[in-house]
């Protein structure tokens, strides 16, 4: 099974001193084997990724658990923003679709509490 057949992985970013920072997300597969998830433009992982796109991947549980024995599978993460991010949205929201039409809600308030509305952002993922 390939990593972007998982319903969550722990995506692992590091920060510039090297420290690894590990977070679950949602995962899809995109055309040309590689993979996304989509996320805030101004989220602690977009800003690790810009600075250092090396990430590694593992199949996990909704809370970040790995499971035993869960391969690391390395990655190159590519961040997009606007409509760039588009492609991976609507994967995301074809392969989690009660999830995401439950967060849709949240998503309104969100907006309306926001005095700026945010691009949409996601991250491509590229196999090594």
């Amino acid at each position: 099974m390939a990593i972007s057949d998982e319903k969550y992985v722990l995506l692992t970013t590091f920060r510039r001193n090297g420290d690894a920072v590990a977070t679950p997300v949602w995962i899809v597969g995109l055309p040309n084997g590689a993979a996304g998830f989509s996320t805030e433009v101004d989220s602690g992982k977009v800003k690790r990724i810009r600075n250092n796109p090396a990430v590694t991947l593992q199949p996990c549980g909704l809370r970040g658990s790995v499971r035993p024995g869960a391969p690391v599978v390395k990655a190159t993460a590519e961040v997009l923003v606007g409509a760039d991010a588009h492609e991976v949205g609507v994967a995301i929201n074809r392969k989690y679709r009660v999830a995401t039409a439950l967060l849709a809600v949240g998503g309104l308030i969100h907006k309306l509490l926001r005095r700026v509305e945010a691009p949409d952002c996601a991250v491509r993922l590229h196999f090594d």
